[in-house]
């Protein structure tokens, strides 16, 4: 499969989203990131996504365009999933608003 430019963006925003998700929650991943390094996002579960990523980092080296990098692979995305707890419909809110 060849990803077209645009899938390619939607899929490396997908992920760096997901990658600063995970950090928020394991800040102690941030010590294994030499400072001022580039992270580059290797999804183990999308070969073409992660041939495409490991080109462009070494294009990037190659040309002097970045300086030290740091791989991550990922072996997968979980499925998302809602974070609501308990939802139900009501015809009779149990909050009242506040009086303006």
């Amino acid at each position: 499969m060849r990803y077209n430019r645009e899938t390619i963006i939607e899929k490396n925003i997908t992920l760096s989203f997901e990658f600063e998700r995970y950090i928020l929650e394991h800040p102690e991943m941030l010590g294994q990131i030499p400072d001022g390094a580039e992270v580059v996002l290797l999804p183990k579960d999308d070969p073409e996504l992660y041939r495409i990523n490991l080109a462009s980092a070494g294009k990037a080296q190659s040309e002097g365009k970045t300086g030290s990098v740091v791989f991550l692979e990922v072996e997968a995305l979980a499925p998302v999933c809602s974070r609501l707890v308990n939802p139900h419909f009501t015809t009779r809110p149990s909050l009242q608003p506040l009086a303006a």
